[in-house]
């Protein structure tokens, strides 16, 4: 053994094997060094869109993410290239699937086999429902605290006043509020338009997914000064002359707006109108100038029309024809006032004789509708008082007239002229019938409830 071994054969075949091991070695080293060098480069796209695929004109699909982030890896010049020109798709097809819950994995298109794809999320959750469009009405909002001192918020219009909105109907039939804000400086002393985006919103004021048409509505804000409406009270002033005595003093109009400071306005709870009786021979109309409260800035009505109800003795009526035929205010046109009774006095003919027997007969009208004219056409009306909207009416007149009168001859109707604003509102009646008829009605104002068109 130890001659072999210090032989020269020995010594060459071990270092011929030691150098097939080194030369191997090195040689794994560097094939497994250019295996890394080429097949272990990794890179990351971020935000990559994802298209999904459906029937769109009768469906609605949610679930699907707008993006997705997107690892590649593979061959160096693969990963590089596809990084820099993205020319591959991230879809999701749904166009053979039914309505419903699905589970569904994102698809890659147009990317190289070499290349290994992770997405995250590489499988979504999507419901597809049917898709449905409806119209809501807008609810402007504005918080007062924008307003000027002693100034209020009298109405907002918006423009246009309801919306088209599409979506899944699961969605459409959540949504509980559909709203524009009203946004601006504080101090706000005058009406202006202010365009806003329109929020659809469920009960639990989230903001839900839906297409909106149009998106932005115009919204006109009226603004007025403090203000408050109240009543009317007619008062008598003087003394009736000899033989006449006032059964009534009532005015057309109802009620008046003051405008001013708040506590100005506050203070007052009725507007006194005096009218002067001393100089009254009948029943008749007169015009009469509103006093104006100190401090108030303005008024609704500036003036209005009496109604003069007086009971005249026949000597006093003696005395007093000349002046009743003078006086343009004595007379009482028949279709404005509650009554006119005190007009079927009869009248002595001129040549002194005493006139033709005439037969008089009366007639009670019921059921008659009571009409609601000039009211604004942004808002709508609605006869609380009397519940049925209806009047009866009592007529006097000569028989034969009286005789021919149908329905259709009465008219009975309220002024809703006044009305600029939402709420409860009296209204005084106004009676149209035929010439030398006398009629009396059951009352003489209705409460009507007024609310935004």
């Amino acid at each position: 053994m130890d001659k072999f071994m210090d032989s020269p054969w020995f010594l060459r075949l071990t270092a011929l094997a030691l150098a097939l091991f080194l030369f191997f070695s090195v040689r794994a080293d560097q094939d497994k060094s250019s295996l890394a060098n080429v097949g272990d480069s990794m890179g990351i796209i971020r935000d990559v869109p994802v298209e999904v695929y459906y029937d769109n004109e009768n469906l609605v699909v949610t679930g699907v993410p707008e993006t997705v982030n997107m690892t590649i890896s593979g061959p160096a010049n693969l990963v590089q290239t596809t990084k820099l020109i993205k020319d591959f798709t991230l879809k999701v097809d749904l166009r053979s699937m039914p309505m419903g819950s699905h589970t569904v994995q994102i698809q890659t298109e147009n990317i190289s086999d070499k290349i290994n794809v992770e997405l995250d999320p590489a499988t979504i959750e999507v419901n597809i429902e049917e898709k449905i469009t409806q119209s809501f009405r807008v609810d402007p909002e504005m918080n007062d605290k924008l307003l000027a001192e002693d100034y209020e918020l009298v109405k907002m219009e918006v423009n246009p006043s309801t919306i088209e909105v599409t979506g899944a109907k699961s969605i459409v039939d959540a949504i509980s509020f559909v709203k524009v804000s009203v946004t601006g400086d504080n101090g706000i002393d005058k009406s202006f338009e202010q365009k806003g985006r329109v929020r659809v919103l469920d009960r639990d004021l989230n903001k839900l997914n839906v297409s909106i048409e149009p998106e932005e509505v115009t919204v006109k804000v009226d603004v007025e000064a403090y203000h408050k409406e109240v009543p009317i009270s007619v008062k008598q002033k003087g003394k009736t002359k000899d033989g006449v005595t006032v059964n009534s003093l009532t005015s057309d109009e109802k009620m008046v707006t003051l405008y001013g400071p708040r506590k100005t306005v506050d203070a007052i709870d009725q507007l006194n109108v005096d009218v002067d009786v001393s100089e009254l021979s009948g029943s008749g109309k007169q015009s009469v100038e509103l006093p104006k409260p100190k401090g108030i800035l303005k008024m609704s009505v500036d003036k209005v029309n009496v109604n003069i109800d007086v009971k005249v003795s026949s000597e006093a009526e003696t005395d007093t024809t000349d002046e009743k035929q003078d006086d343009d205010q004595a007379s009482l046109p028949p279709s404005e006032s509650g009554s006119n009774s005190d007009n079927a006095a009869e009248e002595p003919s001129s040549n002194g004789q005493e006139p033709a027997t005439v037969t008089k007969k009366t007639r009670k009208f019921t059921g008659i509708m009571i009409g609601l004219q000039d009211l604004d056409k942004s808002f709508t009306g609605n006869i609380i008082k009397p519940s049925d909207g209806l009047a009866a009416i009592t007529l006097t007149g000569e028989e034969k007239v009286i005789d021919a009168l149908t329905e259709s001859d009465v008219k009975v109707f309220a002024d809703a002229k006044s009305v600029n604003h939402s709420g409860e509102h009296v209204l005084p009646i106004f009676v149209r019938v035929p010439p030398d008829v006398q009629y009396e009605v059951n009352f003489k104002d209705i409460t009507v409830m007024v609310e935004q068109a």
